[in-house]
């Protein structure tokens, strides 16, 4: 049996020697720890204000959105630009009035365009108005309603009237419209070509030709 192979095996393992990997000098460790340690104490608190960012956006963005509308008092659900289940107290002057809409958008500085708004105002001597409609405009400066489509006043008198379109002051507490107003009420019916509010609201003028039917009589 030969040997001779294995002792040149052997010989050419040991003359054959593995690279040694060089470690790196201690300077060059340094940044690689101090990133690991800010690492570490970073990333707890950037998820901690990434969750708390979360958790307050809703109200973030009701609030951005309600400043670019620019009313005080406004509420209701923002969505696409537009807000919903809108809710807004007036608290100009000595008559305080509120507006409801199912949805609103501004579509200027002081114009607000509602969908079936709604909205109440209360007299000086105490007499109270409800009034709605299927579509509204609304100027914040000037507090003027204007309703369109299917327009309904009520008085706490009793008297209903109903009219294709009307423009309401708010703070003066007056309305009037110049399209066929039909009106019912405890007196009777009475049909006329326009109506007003006026003495803030404490008295209705019927205008143009006009059409009463008394309880119990015709006229």
């Amino acid at each position: 049996m030969s040997v001779a192979p294995l002792e040149r095996s052997s010989r050419t393992l040991q003359r054959t020697t593995l690279p040694r990997r060089a470690m790196p000098a201690r300077p060059s460790l340094i940044p690689r720890r101090f990133v690991v340690i800010w690492s570490k104490r970073l990333l707890p608190v950037c998820a901690v204000l990434l969750l708390t960012t979360i958790a307050i956006w809703p109200e973030l963005s009701r609030q951005l959105n309600a400043k670019r509308f620019g009313l005080r008092g406004l509420s209701g659900e923002f969505e696409a630009g537009k807000l919903l289940h809108v809710r807004y107290h007036g608290v100009d002057g000595p008559r305080p009035y509120t507006i409801t809409a199912d949805q609103a958008l501004q579509v200027g500085p002081e114009r607000v365009n509602l969908v079936e708004p709604k909205g109440d105002m209360t007299s000086e001597n105490g007499s109270w108005t409800y009034v709605e409609s299927r579509k509204g405009v609304y100027i914040q400066h000037s507090a003027l309603l204007d309703l369109s489509d299917h327009v309904v006043i009520f008085r706490d008198s009793g008297i209903t009237l109903r009219t294709q379109s009307a423009s309401m002051d708010l703070k003066a507490g007056a309305a009037a419209g110049d399209e066929p107003t039909h009106a019912e009420g405890p007196f009777g019916t009475l049909d006329a070509q326009g109506f007003a509010l006026v003495d803030k609201g404490a008295v209705i003028q019927f205008q143009g030709k006009s059409r009463l039917v008394l309880n119990g009589g015709h006229q």
